[in-house]
């Protein structure tokens, strides 16, 4: 094998992709900031009980684990920062009001979350912790959807759905928790005909429900039809409620959808969770939506709403930007020529030397202009 062939769905990242990627890292971290969130760089590994503390067995699953050669202790490369962020608000901030927190970095995944992904995103995510109410949900659907308009992204449709329906169609269903959790991913995967070998003995309007949501997806019609078919349920219909109110304030900035019977990631969400897809995108760009047991592992259990995307996924369907416009220099020990270089390079402006007997090569520069001597003064001129 090739000493310079990589693993299976790792990639180095070249100069035009990685100036997209690291420009939008820059700008989303912007955009967080004027909402208030505070960035925090969690470490890249822990120690596994604490990384994984409070997480399902996907999240374990996803996690590359070793051994710390110094304290001969078992840890993990993070799949994942929310739980990271989770501990700080825990345990290093402790703070009793609202606290927001965004984080970007990179993660690892033993194996591609989807196909084409890579096992190793550039996780950017923002986190709000301590305000129960829909007014922090909301805060996180309208962040996400800032992010995406930032990227410059067409055609972002926001889905919701809220695990509390599902949970309160089976309120006093007595089953085991495996047989739970086979209903919920046969929801999530609307699989009718398991869906419904699954529930044959729960009680009659239990399953009825059950089986409704499979077909509760689509515009805000849908809502109206969950109120016929799910009326035996005062809890899903206060929920219900929700939604529509979220949809209401979220219309105008993109279409909105509703999937009822979505429950990917049912163990971990606590109420409201929302998707955004777009255009020319296969998979949703973010996930989120409330989470409010994350920090019960860590001993504080409080209120928690956000979401998080891969900004190498991000960029595959972002507008494409404009090189970056440079001016040319001849290579020369003059200090005068070297004293203008310094104060254009100053002011932000690129300045590539032409090296001698060389000639510079780059994919991401539109040379525009050059520095000529023009009766012993250096000046612009524009290139043709």
């Amino acid at each position: 094998m090739s000493a310079w062939v990589l693993p299976d769905h790792i990639a180095d990242v070249l100069p035009s992709e990685a100036r997209h990627i690291e420009e939008l890292r820059r700008s989303l971290l912007d955009v967080a900031s004027t909402y208030g969130y505070e960035l925090v760089i969690p470490p890249l590994m822990e120690y596994l009980e604490s990384l994984l503390t409070g997480t399902g067995e996907a999240l374990d699953l996803q996690t590359f684990k070793t051994v710390d050669q110094i304290s001969g202790r078992t840890v993990g490369i993070r799949a994942d920062s929310t739980q990271q962020v989770a501990r700080i608000d825990a345990h290093l901030l402790n703070r009793a009001g609202v606290t927001r927190l965004c984080y970007c970095g990179a993660a690892l995944h033993t194996k591609p979350e989807r196909p084409y992904a890579s096992r190793e995103p550039l996780q950017f995510g923002a986190e709000i912790y301590g305000h129960a109410g829909l007014e922090a949900d909301l805060e996180a659907v309208e962040l996400a959807l800032d992010c995406v308009h930032k990227a410059s992204v067409t055609g972002p449709v926001v889905v919701m759905g809220d695990v509390r329906i599902a949970r309160s169609l089976m309120g006093g269903v007595m089953t085991g928790m495996d047989a739970l959790r086979a209903v919920h991913m046969a929801l999530a995967a609307k699989d009718a005909s398991t869906l419904a070998e699954l529930t044959k003995d729960f009680p009659t309007s239990s399953r009825d429900g059950l089986m409704a949501l499979l077909e509760l997806y689509g515009d805000a019609s849908v809502l109206d039809a969950a109120r016929e078919r799910l009326a035996a349920f005062p809890a899903a219909l206060k929920v219900l409620d929700e939604l529509q109110w979220l949809g209401q304030q979220v219309q105008g900035r993109a279409q909105v959808a509703y999937d009822l019977a979505d429950l990917r990631g049912y163990a971990y969400y606590s109420g409201m969770r929302f998707s955004v897809y777009a255009d020319r995108c296969n998979d949703a760009l973010v996930r989120g939506g409330r989470y409010d047991e994350v920090g019960a592992a860590y001993g504080r259990n409080r209120p928690a709403a956000g979401f998080s995307l891969d900004i190498k996924q991000l960029v595959t369907v972002a507008a494409q930007r404009a090189l970056q416009t440079a001016i040319l220099a001849p290579w020369s020990d003059d200090s005068a020529l070297r004293d203008v270089i310094r104060q254009l390079r100053a002011s932000g402006q690129v300045i590539i030397q032409t090296l001698p007997g060389s000639a510079s090569e780059a994919d991401e520069f539109r040379c525009s202009q050059r520095l000529v001597l023009v009766q012993g003064q250096w000046q612009l001129q524009a290139i043709a």
